[in-house]
Parts: structure tokens; sequence; C-alpha cells
């Protein structure tokens, strides 16, 4: 069995040290081979961590010639804020490498089993491969989890079949030996956690068995905000129709997208144009001068974005949330 851990500038370093760790010692203990090696996209190279610029070496290329486990990683760095250093941008930023083709191509091979560590997750989350399948990542992250139209679980590890997803960062040693308890048998898995002295922890999810009794969802994003709670409402009840110009400031640059809004028979609809697509606005909501409502977004990366807004004549003026990112500032003008 080949277990690739993929390396990307940035990477978190627990997230690919611990299930190297796991699966070295898997290979002592079985008869079966078993290789375990660091690879990137790019091929051979020196690629640093994300936290005192730690460098660890790929021996080569992400390699899907043969079936294998292939590791995903997350991102560290600063959570505090929307710099270049914050683990969202360094995330987006390996989305955004030729790891993205290697991953969509990975997730169609039968033979291989894709799993990932923390906010690895959102790296193909990113690239829209994780909708409708069940997936868990760091706490921080799971309302963006959701907001890519995957379903978020709350659990320490969530196997989906050919998919298996860890949660905070060291949960890359429960991930690896939950992996190699499937994948070799118990006592392999056993005889590693002895060797460690450490126990899995949790209950891996599977969507099978019973459902628990209480039908709710395992983790809910954030509410949605009101745009007065922010902005403050206006009684002015301003014309809300027409074409406006706006632009969305995220962490990785300004997103242009040109709303329009009609009303018929009373009834407000509106549509999105952005990067070429034009997306309809659902849950569309007007309380005097402030309207909110989400839509799906496909650049910079697949997103599911609530909207909260003030309308003041011919300005508009508020932000853009996508679960627990930070807001994105939103601003435009009525062009027509």
């Amino acid at each position: 069995m080949k277990v690739q851990i993929v390396l990307f500038n940035g990477f978190d370093l627990l997230d690919v040290t611990a299930p190297y760790e796991v699966f070295t010692a898997a290979a002592m203990y079985s008869e079966e081979e078993l290789s375990v090696e660091f690879v990137s996209a790019e091929g051979k190279e020196t690629v640093t961590s994300g936290v005192n610029q730690v460098q660890l070496q790929s021996t080569g290329k992400l390699d899907l010639s043969h079936g294998g486990i292939i590791v995903v990683p997350g991102a560290s760095g600063s959570v505090h804020d929307n710099g270049s250093d914050s683990v969202p941008v360094k995330l987006q930023q390996a989305a955004q490498t030729s790891l993205s083709d290697l991953l969509k191509k990975a997730m169609k091979q039968p033979d291989i089993l894709l799993c990932t560590v923390c906010g690895g997750s959102l790296v193909l989350a990113m690239n829209g491969l994780l909708e409708g399948r069940h997936a868990v990542t760091h706490h921080m992250g799971m309302g963006v989890l959701s907001a890519t139209n995957a379903i978020a679980v709350q659990a320490r590890v969530v196997d989906d079949g050919d998919l298996v997803t860890g949660g905070g960062v060291t949960s890359g040693l429960d991930v690896a030996l939950y992996l190699v308890g499937r994948e070799l048998g118990p006592r392999i898995a056993n005889a590693v956690e002895q060797l460690f002295e450490y126990e899995r922890r949790g209950t891996v999810w599977k969507a099978i068995g019973n459902t628990p009794k209480e039908s709710q969802q395992q983790y809910s994003t954030e509410t949605e905000i009101a745009a007065d709670s922010f902005l403050g409402s206006t009684k002015e009840n301003n014309h809300i129709e027409g074409k406006w110009d706006t632009t969305i400031s995220t962490p990785i640059g300004n997103l242009p997208v040109l709303l329009e809004l009609t009303s018929k028979d009373g009834q407000l609809a509106g549509t999105a144009e952005q990067g070429g697509d034009i997306v309809t606005l659902d849950n569309l909501v007007q309380k005097e001068s402030n309207l909110t409502w989400s839509m799906k977004v496909t650049k910079p990366m697949p997103l599911t974005l609530k909207f909260s807004v003030l309308v003041d004549r011919d300005k508009m003026f508020g932000e853009a949330k996508a679960g627990m990112l930070p807001a994105s500032k939103l601003t435009g003008h009525r062009i027509s």
C-alpha cells in the first residue's frame, strides 16, 4: 500500500508529521509492503511550513498511477486577520495550484482513498469537490465547509467511503490510526497505539445505522446577520429596483458583482453576475431599506455567501459572509 502525504507552501507541520509517524510505525508491524512519502503537486522540492518556516523535502510529484492513500493537510498561520499569513489565504493559494487538478482526478479513481486533516478538507471544498459529501474540518472552519455545500458533521473523524476527513490539528493521529485499522486490521492499529502510548479518540462517524431521534443538523452555520444590527435601519423606503455595480472586498482580492433587482406584483427578485456567471439571489428579503439574501458563487472558489446590506438612495453598503470566515465589506452604487 502506498501512502502519499501532500506538502504545499504554508502546510501545518503536525498535520503531516502525525500521519507520517503512524503509517511509518504501521509499516514496521505489517507484513504487507507499505511505503510512506512526502509529495507535492510540483515534484521533488523543498516545501516550507506555515509557522516558523520549517522545511520538508518532497520526494516527488503526487502520483495517481497507483492506488493507495493520499493525505491532504491543512495550513497554519494567523486566524485573527485576513492578511497574506492567514490560514484561509494559504488554503486558497494551495487550492489554486496544480494540486487542484490532481485532487479532482484522484477523487474519480476508485483505487484511491483520499483523506484530509484539519483544513485539508477546505482545500477540496474550495474546488467544489465536497458538494453533498459528509466531511469535517477544524471547528473554526465548519461554517465555511457548510458554505461550500458540503455536509458538515461534528465528529473527530468522518468516514464517507473513499473520503475520510479529520477535525482539528491533532486529529491527524486519529485519522491515520483509523485508516491503519480499516486497511491493515485492528491488531496492527492497536500495536501502533501501544507504541505511541496514544488511544484513538471518539467515534468515527459514518452515514449508516439509525438516525438520532432528534432530527437536527449536526452543525449549523452562523445565523444570518440582520442589516440593522450593524448598520442601523432607516425608515425611509428607498427605491430598491435597478442595476447595482458592487464590489466585495475579500481577503484574496476585490470581487466585482453586478446585481439586478426587480419587482413584479410586489414580489422582489434579483440576479447577480460575477465572473461571467449569472445566479439567482436566494431568500431575498427586504425590510424597509435593508436587504438580505444568499447566493452561490464559483469564483474565486465555490461558496454560498450570505449578504446583509443597506440601500441609501443610490448607494449600497453592507457585508457578505461565508460561514465563520471574517465578513467581507460590500460597497456599490446604482447604475440604472
